[in-house]
């Protein structure tokens, strides 16, 4: 399946999609673990709770909002390959990381929660037909391939891995 068009998804989205190298999802996040868990496991215990400025979300919670959107991202592919034409729920990142409980969990917990959810993401899209990956439903009122929320995923990590690195040094 090759890296989605403009129509495919929201525009918002390019803003990832770019980011992502390849034009096969399914080889893109099968190719992404190595480098995902190598990345993952160099975080250091002590930049856990390190936020790079007021109000930006600590390490840990950064961990968590990428581990909420792959899931959403995740179940709204697994909808949409199966045919579901309702528009699917959009997501309030901030409300999500105000309700989740990121800051209470070991770093050693969001990091294994955080592999084993791309290896799930992997099994998802690996299932997926070529129709499946082209078939289009409707994400927060905006029509998207599922095929595109492949690439939502891998350039959504991508996104963040920079950020850490840039502004969180790690």
């Amino acid at each position: 399946m090759p890296k989605p068009q403009t129509g495919d998804h929201g525009t918002y989205f390019d803003r990832y999609i770019n980011l992502v190298q390849t034009d096969d999802c399914v080889k893109g996040l099968q190719d992404s673990m190595g480098s995902l868990n190598g990345y993952l496991d160099a975080i250091p215990a002590a930049k856990a709770d390190y936020a790079y400025g007021e109000g930006k979300w600590p390490v840990k919670q950064v961990l968590q909002h990428i581990i909420d959107a792959e899931r959403i991202f995740g179940y709204r592919a697994l909808c949409i390959s199966r045919g579901e034409q309702q528009s699917l729920p959009g997501f309030d990142e901030n409300s999500y990381a105000d309700h989740a409980t990121a800051g209470g969990r070991s770093l050693q917990s969001l990091v294994a929660e955080l592999k084993r959810v791309r290896q799930s993401t992997i099994d998802l899209f690996a299932s997926f037909t070529p129709e499946q990956l082209d078939a289009k439903g409707v994400s927060n009122n905006t029509p998207t391939k599922a095929n595109s929320l492949g690439f939502m995923i891998l350039g959504h990590w991508l996104h963040h891995e920079k950020i850490l690195k840039e502004r969180y040094g790690v």
